[in-house]
Formats: C-alpha cells, sequence, structure tokens
C-alpha cells in the first residue's frame, strides 16, 4: 500500500523502498519492524527538542480539551494571540506584526505577496517596484511565487514556464569560490556582484529575498561571514525590502534563536516554520514591521487589506505546541547547551574530513554538511545521477542513523536536544559509512 497509494514527495515512487516509522522518543525512531534509528535529519530538519517530549505532548492535549481549530479570517484566538506576542518579544527589534500561515513555503510567499503590495500602498507609492532578486541555487519552497525565486534546477526547471522573472545573484559559497578569490576576501567579492545589481535594478525591485547564512537545500552552502549584515545595508542605501527565510536556518539551529541575530540584522519580514512547532504540526510565520503594516490599513472599501489567507492560519493546536516549543529552549537551556555539542560534533567532521571522497565539511551550529567529490584537489563532483549521497545514507541506515542527503552532500542536522553520546554514534556512524561505500 505504501508503495502503491501514498505518493512520496521528492521520491522516485518506481525505486522507493518503504522505511515506515511508527514511532518515536527522544531523538529516536523506531519502524514498524522495531529497528530503531537516530534521527540525524531532525525529520526534514523541524525537529528541535525530539520526539514525544512531555511538555509538547501535554501543551496539545490542552488545547485539544478546548477547540482544536478556528477560523483566523475576522476572528482569533487565545494560542495564537500569545503566540505573536511571544514571537515579537523575542524577534530582532522592529518585527512588532505576526501573518501565520501553513508552511515554509506559504511563508515566503506571504512575505513576497505583501513586499509586491507594500510598495503600492505606502505613503509614497512605488508600483514599478515589482521584482525580485534572489540567490543562485536558493531554495525557498514548492509553491509557484517561492519556486519563482528558487534556483535549483533540478527541483524547479520543470516549472520555468509557470514562474515569474527574478534578478539573480551569484550564490554566495565559500568552498567553490570563483577564480582568484580568496576566503578572506570573499565576503567582498559577493557583496559587490549584489550592489551591482542593486544599483542597475533598485528602482524595479521590490525586497531581496535570502536564507541568512546558511543556504540549506542548496547543500549547506556556508555565506562568509558579513555577507548578511552588507546585504542588509545595501538594501537599505537601495530602499529595498529584505525578506530573510529562516524556515530551515532559524529555531537554533546557527546557535541562535534567529540566525539573522548573529550579525545584528532586522529584516523587514522574517520567515520562520520547520521549528517553530518543535516538528510536531504545521505552522508558520511571516514577521513584520510597523512601516509594512500600516500600508496595508484603511477603510473597508479602499481594498488595503492583504487579500491572502489559509484555513489554518493561526491554528489553535499549532500555535500551542508552537508557544510550548518556546518555553523549553528557555526552561532546558537549549541554546546554551549547543557550544559543547557543536564542538563535540566538529570533532567528529575534523575526522571525516581526512577521508579521500571528502572535499569538504561545514558547520553553523547544529548544522552540518560533507561534500563528496571525485576529486579534492579540484573540487569535481560526483555526476548526481550516481547517487553516491544516497549510498552513503543507506550505509548509515543500516547502523542505525537515518540520515537524507542533498545530492553528494550528506546533511546532518540532528534535533537540539541530541547529548554527546548520540553524537558520537552519528560522526562514526558516517565515518564509516562513507568509508563503506568507497572502500
Amino acid at each position: 500500500m505504501d508503495r502503491e497509494v501514498f505518493w512520496h514527495p521528492f521520491t522516485q515512487m518506481a525505486e522507493y523502498e518503504p522505511l515506515i516509522f511508527t514511532h518515536g522518543q527522544g531523538c529516536w525512531l523506531y519502524d514498524h519492524q522495531g529497528r530503531r534509528y537516530l534521527d540525524g535529519v531532525s525529520s526534514l530538519w523541524c525537529n528541535v527538542h525530539g520526539h514525544r517530549h512531555p511538555h509538547l505532548d501535554a501543551a496539545l492535549r490542552r488545547q485539544l480539551e478546548q477547540v482544536a481549530h478556528t477560523t483566523a479570517l475576522g476572528a482569533s484566538n487565545p494560542a495564537a494571540i500569545r503566540l505573536a506576542a511571544r514571537l515579537v518579544e523575542l524577534a530582532p527589534g522592529g518585527l512588532e506584526h505576526v501573518y501565520f500561515s501553513d508552511d515554509g513555503s506559504t511563508a515566503v510567499e506571504v512575505a513576497l505577496k505583501m513586499a509586491f503590495q507594500y510598495w503600492r500602498q505606502c505613503p509614497e507609492p512605488r508600483p514599478e517596484k515589482t521584482t525580485f532578486l534572489a540567490l543562485a541555487e536558493a531554495y525557498h519552497g514548492d509553491t509557484l511565487g517561492s519556486v519563482s525565486v528558487g534556483g535549483v534546477e533540478l527541483f524547479h526547471g520543470m516549472f520555468r514556464p509557470l514562474l515569474f522573472p527574478v534578478v539573480r545573484a551569484p550564490v554566495p559559497d565559500t568552498y567553490r569560490l570563483p577564480q582568484g578569490v580568496s576566503p578572506k576576501g570573499a565576503c567582498r567579492y559577493y557583496l559587490d556582484r549584489i550592489e551591482h545589481l542593486l544599483r542597475e535594478h533598485h528602482h524595479r525591485l521590490a525586497a531581496v529575498v535570502m536564507e541568512p547564512l546558511v543556504q540549506a537545500a542548496a547543500g549547506m552552502v556556508m555565506h562568509p561571514p558579513g555577507l548578511l549584515r552588507g546585504v542588509a545595508e545595501l538594501c537599505r542605501r537601495y530602499e529595498v525590502l529584505l525578506i530573510l527565510d529562516e524556515v530551515a536556518v532559524g529555531m537554533g539551529r546557527t546557535g541562535t534563536l534567529f540566525a539573522c541575530q548573529q550579525e545584528g540584522v532586522v529584516p523587514d519580514f522574517l520567515c520562520l516554520a520547520k521549528g517553530l512547532t518543535g516538528g510536531y504540526l504545521p505552522l508558520a510565520a511571516t514577521l513584520t514591521t510597523h512601516r509594512v503594516w500600516e500600508a496595508f490599513l484603511g477603510r473597508y472599501e479602499e481594498a488595503r487589506q492583504f487579500f491572502h489567507g489559509h484555513t489554518y492560519c493561526g491554528n489553535p493546536l499549532g500555535a500551542a505546541v508552537a508557544l510550548a516549543t518556546l518555553e523549553v529552549f528557555e526552561k532546558e537551556r537549549t541554546l546554551e547547551h549547543l557550544p559543547e555539542k557543536a564542538r563535540r560534533l566538529q570533532h567528529h567532521l575534523d575526522r571525516i574530513a581526512q577521508l579521500p571522497p571528502v572535499g569538504d565539511v561545514r558547520r553553523r551550529g547544529l548544522i552540518a554538511a560533507v561534500e563528496l567529490v571525485r576529486n579534492r584537489q579540484t573540487k569535481e563532483p560526483f555526476p548526481w545521477e550516481e547517487k553516491r549521497g544516497w549510498a552513503v545514507c543507506l550505509e548509515a541506515r543500516r547502523r542505525g542513523v537515518f540520515l537524507r542527503p542533498l545530492g553528494n552532500v550528506v546533511v546532518l542536522m540532528p534535533p537540539l536536544c541530541v547529548s554527546l553520546e548520540e553524537l558520537d554514534l552519528l560522526g562514526q556512524v558516517v565515518y564509516e559509512s562513507i568509508q563503506a561505500v568507497f572502500s
């Protein structure tokens, strides 16, 4: 039935071999045959505090005793109100309003449409500002607006005729640097390229959209330090809004609750999802400024309101478990424990980096990646059709660790509650799995 009825995302169903998880506990998942696996990718980067966390389970039960869902169209509920207020408290200063949606794609879609509408309704309208600047190899979701600002050809090329055009800046990759660019000069090089595009196109640009610090689905590409701050300064200089997609990199993954805090940046829009509910339920949030909010206020007949919405916007169950997720960060001092865990993970990455097929290891907080290459000197990649990353992840699965690659990049992104001993297992299994595949 799993093969024939359930159509899985990003999965070639003709080759799919069922892996059916039936339950979980902490950082572990259990399949229908009773085998257990360390959840090395946080169930696609969203599980933060572990599976079956008692505080999150209890929050859901309490909310179920009240109501499971009410509409947010012209109405509200206490859980969503409290969550919005808490996010405003925690977010970088200046982000004062919260729009709820369903997932990361819709959080970005909301920001794109708000930015577009803002320039038509702001005090000095600029209706010519209809275009967006995005990075090469970007991934912002799978709805058509978020796909348009995306740039992963393998995912998005098929849908090109349906998409709107964007201004595309180079991927700020610190591993595959352009010829003649040193690691020290990388930030300046990429900012110069971005400024050139802003100088040429700012009159028609509504916003720049980017993931801060790490481009996740691009292969965990790490941006040079200072790039985010520099982009924010350029956006202010050229009067272009800034949308930061923290769907994957937010909620503590990089070491701070929000990645943009590491460079002191306050965007015009901050998009959250995945870990917002601790990986329990679909819920997303788009935070924005009072300046943007005011542009949508007016009399009913002026039709200035945001004509966009989802049935489950501000769902009480999702909001309740998101509030509980934020409470666990505080009660368990999750962020305080991350530096020690990051050092332990780096210890294993340093060892893995010595293996011949490993071209690069990279890490930001508890986001880590191991890139497999055919030639370490030239950084020549393996053809993606050879599925080298998949082969390593299948070996890891046989050793009790669940991983999912991005092409030739093996991603390590365990729940933030992972123990040092579990990190040791993760590092050892990845090391052994690469050895087994390439022996």
